[in-house]
C-alpha cells in the first residue's frame, strides 16, 4: 500500500492535487486506514496514473470522472469507455500533429537567423 506522500511523489503531483481529485470524485476507490488516511493499492496508483495523464492530455476534469463513472458500472460500459479513449486519442494525435508544424516553423527561423 502506498500512502498520498508516495503517491504523489510518484505521480509528480502535489497531495494537494490528490485530495482535488478524490473530492472530485476522480478517485472513488481509494481506501482509508483506521487512522482515516487515504492508501493506494498498486491498481490505485496505476489508475491514479491513467489520470495524470488524461489530464495532461487535456481531457477535462468533467470528462476524466464521467469516464470513472462508466469505469465503475462495469464491463456493460466497456464500449462507451473504448468510445471515449479513442476519441481523446484522436484530439491527441491532432494536438500533437499541430505542435510538430510549429516545431518545423521554429526550426525554420532558427536555421534563417531568427528572422
Amino acid at each position: 500500500m502506498y500512502t498520498i506522500n508516495e503517491v504523489a511523489e510518484i505521480c509528480d503531483l502535489s497531495t494537494h492535487t490528490i485530495r482535488f481529485y478524490d473530492k472530485e470524485g476522480l478517485l472513488p476507490f481509494i481506501s482509508r486506514n483506521k487512522n482515516g488516511n487515504r492508501q493506494f493499492s498498486e491498481t490505485d496508483l496505476e489508475f491514479v496514473k491513467m489520470i495524470c495523464c488524461l489530464k495532461n492530455t487535456g481531457m477535462p476534469i468533467k470528462e476524466i470522472k464521467q469516464y470513472v463513472n462508466l469505469y465503475r458500472e462495469g464491463e456493460e460500459t466497456f464500449h462507451t469507455r473504448e468510445e471515449m479513449m479513442k476519441a481523446h486519442r484522436k484530439e491527441v494525435a491532432r494536438q500533437i500533429d499541430d505542435l510538430k508544424k510549429s516545431l518545423n516553423i521554429i526550426d525554420l527561423k532558427i536555421t534563417k537567423s531568427l528572422i
